[in-house]
């Protein structure tokens, strides 16, 4: 059976004989043509998987060859062979989506290596991804054995969204199951270490020395990353990205569009449980934690639920309060910009580029959460992306036509503007139902919920009865949280397989997984 069919064009084919025997000999079948015209035919009349085209022949030369020969097949590699090492020409040919380029005289390696580049190269690829895995795998699992510190969990997780992405890139390899399993072993015990750590964290004060046990947390990101940036002794203005509900595999996916235009330095907080956006985004504003920041907005808490618009409300005042309370005086004052909508976004995009000359612009990007939430809403959005690979498709397909996308390219061209973007949480698919116990007063959050002696199973549910020990507020009516693990969301026994079902396979947040709580922290300078 053989390997490929190959297409070599050259007026002087007598001379490639060496080349071709090769190939053939390593499995592969080589048609051969003298001109451009043959070519076309050949192509026209026959299967063909790569074709090496000579540049300088009689007649129809290689250039325009090239370009017919994308328009009989353009799915077929071409790559230019030519005693040419012109620019100019190089130029010429990449511009008519040339595939690679040699320069004669060839030798038997570069042609070997060409075609296995081709026609070969996933395979060969796929073959050391699933090798590669295969011994990762059981590092991972020994690393989730010794995991003992927040340092550890963060280099586990990344290491884990690492071999997700690799596996986005790499279909049918047969391992993905074997991740998605490893994974779920790895948020076991992710719940239980920060179940045993956390009301230990939010009463010590983060020192950077002692990061591998104390991780920065939500209030913490603007005082280590925003403010030594606005008091630079560069004089730079700072913009502020928080994206709601942006998990770090989301983040990666829009980093690697972003390489090109920007240096980019990556770090991890971990966000605050609830890891919802009235605790966390507050939390990340105000520099404090929701029983500290309570006391500022006296109201704040007084609400039976936990409605976004109006707890959220005090972005603007939180944050200027904690400049003030750091002594931090800008230039000018502070902007402060909040994006629900894509016609909103897009007039901010037009004008980002001034907003830019801002000394501190904050600027709050909703739609990430509203991906994840009209996802769980909509059949068809569900249909479009079914599982974890499809949905961070679908991430990337919305980052390419967003606003942010477009205010992002707008930055890297602005000269002394530094950019830090983080989140306040991620989200978890939810793929497993937890009875809950509560009265009518009990909050109706599916990863969370606080209410008077509201109940679950230890195993499925951090459960909080000293709120004031983990600085949460004391609700209305309210003695105590419970707080999902794993991939768990809260039903209760009333209609319970009715919402069981409905729930299912819907991303939440709230809770405590790594995709909720190890998140990035991301600070850029565009290359110009």
């Amino acid at each position: 059976m053989t390997k490929g069919t190959i297409l070599w064009v050259d007026d002087e084919i007598d001379l490639l004989r060496p080349h071709i025997l090769l190939l053939e000999g390593r499995g592969y079948t080589v048609r051969t043509a003298l001109s451009g015209e043959d070519a076309l035919v050949i192509a026209s009349e026959n299967s063909v998987d790569l074709v090496f085209l000579d540049e300088n022949m009689p007649g129809m030369g290689g250039l325009e060859t090239l370009e017919r020969l994308k328009a009989v097949r353009p799915e077929t590699p071409v790559v230019m062979v030519t005693k040419s090492e012109e620019e100019d020409l190089m130029e010429q040919a990449i511009g008519k989506k040339i595939s690679d380029y040699l320069t004669k005289p060839v030798n038997p390696t570069q042609v070997l290596l060409a075609v296995k580049k081709f026609l070969e190269g996933r395979q060969i690829v796929n073959e050391a991804v699933s090798r590669d895995y295969t011994q990762e795998f059981a590092r991972i699992s020994l690393d989730l054995m010794n995991a003992s510190t927040a340092k550890d969990w963060t280099e586990l997780y990344a290491k884990i969204v690492g071999w997700e992405l690799e596996f986005d890139e790499h279909t049918g390899l047969g391992l993905k199951q074997t991740l998605l399993d490893q994974k779920r072993e790895a948020n076991a015990e992710f719940g239980k270490f920060v179940e045993r750590n956390y009301r230990d964290w939010v009463n010590t004060i983060y020192v950077e020395s002692n990061a591998a046990n104390r991780p920065p947390m939500s209030p913490d990101i603007v005082e280590e990353w925003v403010l030594p940036e606005l008091t630079s002794e560069k004089k730079q203005n700072v913009v502020f990205f928080v994206i709601d509900c942006m998990r770090l595999d989301q983040w990666l996916i829009m980093e690697a569009e972003l390489r090109n235009l920007f240096k980019i330095t990556r770090n991890y907080h971990f966000g605050i449980l609830p890891t919802a956006t009235p605790y966390a985004r507050n939390a990340i504003f105000s520099g404090l934690f929701p029983s500290e920041f309570g006391k500022l907005y006296p109201n704040m808490w007084s609400s039976k639920e936990d409605d976004e618009s109006s707890l959220n409300r005090d972005e603007a005042s939180m944050l200027t309060k904690l400049l003030e309370r750091k002594r931090i005086k800008l230039r000018q004052e502070m902007k402060y910009i909040k994006i629900i909508d894509r016609d909103y976004g897009a007039g901010i995009a037009q004008n980002i580029a001034n907003q830019a000359k801002n000394h501190f612009t904050a600027i709050v990007v909703n739609f990430v959460d509203m991906l994840a939430h009209t996802r769980s809403d909509s059949p068809i959005l569900k249909e479009i992306a079914p599982d974890e690979s499809a949905y961070r498709s679908l991430t990337r397909s919305w980052f390419l036509h967003s606003s942010l996308y477009d205010m992002f390219k707008s930055l890297a061209t602005v000269p002394n503007v530094k950019i830090v973007v983080s989140t306040d949480h991620g989200s978890i698919r939810c793929l497993r139902g937890a009875k809950v116990i509560g009265d009518r007063e009990t909050s109706t959050s599916l990863r969370y919920k606080y209410g008077r002696n509201v109940k679950a199973e230890e195993k499925q549910a951090m459960i909080i009865k000293r709120p004031e020990d983990y600085k949460l507020p004391m609700r209305a009516n309210a003695t105590n949280y419970i707080i999902a693990k794993e991939d768990y969301y809260f039903v209760y026994p009333t209609d319970y397989h009715k919402y069981l079902n409905y729930y299912r396979d819907s991303f939440q947040h709230g809770g405590i997984s790594m995709e909720e709580v190890i998140l990035p922290v991301v600070t850029m300078e565009g290359k110009m």
